[in-house]
């Protein structure tokens, strides 16, 4: 895995968790930030797995109380393939918790390390800025009804193309990348055309 990359995950999944006030950041250390990311895949990881259980155990009922319907078999059914996929999902975030000891080796490099706080902290102080450019690029969406992934998969996008230099072609395959790692079924598609039109938007603002 590339510094970079192993960076943009750690900053994915601590941000959330770190102090919001600026002078708290700086003194954020990289364990600190390690701390957060596993805190978040574990997080995650339960959540996925109870909310699997608790469509299981629905779908479960549903086809026990099934009578010879055909409308009530379809729904069943639907319910326990939506379980299962929601499984699928809670089996995919414990297989990337699994990998956390990679990532805290990992993270001790140099070039991670460097760049994972240098991307937080330059995330945190522009944050008004960057959240004023999503909120213009998204179509009937809010910023803060987006799930916290999404929203954050942006603003790493965002802070990297402006304030780190990080070409917008660049910027945006990661951030693909990262939401088809983290975010739901269609979260890359709708992550990539948000980001064409922060593009589309941020170049027709640049003096000609």
């Amino acid at each position: 895995m590339q510094a970079r990359r192993i960076a943009r995950e750690l900053a994915l999944l601590s941000i959330s968790q770190l102090p919001a006030k600026q002078e708290r950041l700086e003194m954020q250390d990289l364990q600190g930030v390690v701390v957060a990311a596993v805190r978040t895949l574990t997080t995650e990881a339960q959540d996925a797995l109870e909310t699997a259980s608790a469509e299981l155990q629905q779908s479960n009922a549903r086809l026990l109380n099934s009578e010879t319907r055909a409308t009530d078999v379809q729904s069943a059914r639907d319910m326990v393939r939506e379980a299962i996929e929601i499984t699928q999902t809670a089996i995919n975030r414990l297989g990337v918790a699994i990998e956390v000891p990679e990532f805290i080796q990992l993270a001790n490099q140099k070039d991670v390390r460097s760049y994972t706080l240098e991307l937080i902290r330059t995330l945190k102080a522009n944050r008004e800025r960057i959240d004023q450019i999503l909120s213009q690029a998204l179509v009937d969406w809010q910023l803060s009804r987006l799930a916290w992934i999404d929203r954050d998969i942006l603003r790493i996008a965002v802070t990297e193309i402006l304030f780190l230099g990080v070409p917008d072609r660049v910027a945006i395959n990661e951030a693909v990348e990262l939401a088809k790692r983290y975010s739901g079924d269609d979260g890359h598609r709708f992550i990539n055309g948000v980001l064409r039109r922060v593009m589309d938007q941020v170049k027709t603002e640049l003096p000609s």
